[in-house]
């Protein structure tokens, strides 16, 4: 009988987005037993950004998922094991008999001592693994000494909301809450002092329902007298606000969706908002895309659409006027003028709304720009948008037009200062050569942070974006 002594190798929720705190497993690809290749996608996981597949970075057998579909996962804690042939610097498992499942559960593994744990959209990085000392333990494999990660919430059952002592709840004196970066920026925009705060995450760590349900006490305080006549008011009245009615449906608030709504309430309450409107005859627009299809120009593969040339438009007025591509630095007390122009495209997906951005698209021809727009397009549609794609915008367009909507105030993308809404196409009455007659016309809308973008200055690039559509030639020698 010979035997095979195996490693576990653990692989961690990395930073899929430059900065965020967790993710939700969306689905597993494998199950313990799987036998995996480095390079294989594992799981699919969604962050406050997009859905992103994660590859595993070694060959080896699925040992254990720590957590199933549907988990909350902080970045950096073991989400799946990987038994492997014996490594330096791994632990080991176990001794297994090599009979008939010792071929099953080995794979041809290679040593890969100096790869790590790979950060999506960024490939594998490189450097000495380092690894806390474990324990080892003559211990068979179906015993082996990893069920902690599957035990590790019972410390969760005694923070329940059952005791609300002020002695529990605030920090000692010189101490500071335990809470991540996001719930501060949100303790800070709602005006909350973290250490007044109940804390209910696991190791007292504030989550950012603490900050909303201390904010929404706070806001009603005669709501609370009530808690303690809760149980004595009529049996009929108690369920009302948990229990649905017939065809209600409750939609969990997370992923892209929470963070959508985060953002907005953050932008909508710290950027002074000005929406200025216009009413354009793009007529001439209209029969460009047109031509622009029949010819072929700009190539056969290439999608032309209105918003082919409202993007251009828009490029070529902010060439005109660099000010409004521009960042409000708080902290530095300055206005950035970015020096490229990140034009982000609003999309709505399956998962809600997200803002990929076209990098540099002030730089491209008109046909360039159109095949990266159509790119950014069909990526959004089948739900494959990279975290990279939605980072690091400058300005945004919404086309609300495809709805059929005429017109709207949108709301900064947080981090720029202006966005253009793009309404629908309609035929209209219109006063052209001193004759009415009927015409394409479209309203624009430009949001813009006042702070940094003052009324002349949004209205001389709403002015030249409409003056732009209504003679699209000038696209060609304005760009």
């Amino acid at each position: 009988m010979t035997t095979e002594v195996r490693s576990l190798r653990e692989f961690k929720m990395p930073d899929v987005g430059e900065g965020l705190t967790e993710a939700e497993i969306l689905s597993w690809y494998v199950k313990p037993g799987d036998v995996v290749t480095d390079g294989q996608v594992v799981c699919e996981v969604e962050t406050a950004k997009a859905a992103v597949e994660l590859p595993i970075p070694f060959n080896g057998v699925v040992e254990q998922l720590h957590f199933p579909e549907g988990s909350t996962v902080d970045v950096g804690t073991v989400i799946i094991s990987i038994a492997v042939a014996g490594e330096a610097g791994a632990a080991p498992v176990a001794a297994v008999p090599a009979p008939a499942a010792a071929p099953a559960a080995a794979p041809e593994a290679e040593a890969v001592p100096e790869r790590r744990e790979v950060l999506v959209g960024y490939g594998p990085r490189t450097g000495t693994a380092q690894r806390r000392a474990r324990r080892t333990t003559a211990t068979a494999v179906a015993a082996p000494a990893k069920p902690a990660p599957v035990a590790a919430p019972a410390p969760v059952a005694p923070v329940a909301p059952v005791a609300p002592v002020a002695p529990v709840t605030e920090a000692p004196a010189g101490e500071r809450p335990l809470a991540k970066p996001p719930v501060r920026k949100l303790a800070k925009d709602l005006g909350v002092d973290l250490r007044a705060v109940t804390p209910t995450g696991t190791g007292g760590v504030i989550t950012r329902e603490d900050l909303h349900a201390f904010a929404a006490a706070q806001a009603a305080p005669v709501a609370e007298p009530v808690v303690a006549e809760v149980s004595e008011a009529p049996q009929a009245q108690a369920p009302a606000p948990v229990v649905p009615a017939a065809g209600d449906v409750r939609v969990p608030i997370k992923g892209v969706r929470k963070a959508t709504a985060q953002a907005m309430v953050a932008s909508a309450f710290t950027a002074p908002h000005v929406t200025e409107f216009v009413q354009v005859d793009v007529t001439r627009t209209m029969k460009f895309v047109r031509k622009l299809k029949e010819t072929g120009e700009l190539g056969r593969d290439v999608r032309v659409s209105p918003l082919l040339l409202v993007a251009k438009a828009l490029l070529t007025a902010i060439k005109r006027h660099p000010e409004i591509n521009a960042q409000w630095d708080e902290a530095a007390q300055e206005i950035v003028i970015k020096g490229q122009v990140n034009l982000g495209i609003a999309a709505a997906t399956p998962r809600g709304l997200i803002v990929p951005n076209i990098k540099d698209a002030g730089s491209k021809t008109l046909a360039g720009l159109a095949t990266s727009l159509g790119e950014l397009v069909e990526t959004a549609r089948q739900g494959k948008t990279s975290p990279a794609d939605m980072q690091g915008g400058t300005v945004t367009i919404t086309n609300v037009g495809v709805f059929g909507v005429d017109t709207g105030t949108p709301i900064l993308n947080p981090g720029e200062a202006a966005i253009l809404a793009f309404g629908a196409v309609r035929e209209l009455p219109w006063v052209h050569k001193g004759k009415v007659v009927p015409r394409q016309v479209t309203t624009l809308a430009l949001s813009f942070d006042h702070r940094l973008v003052d009324g002349e200055l949004g209205s001389r690039v709403l002015a030249d974006v409409a003056g732009l559509l209504e003679q699209p030639k000038r696209l060609i020698t304005w760009g």
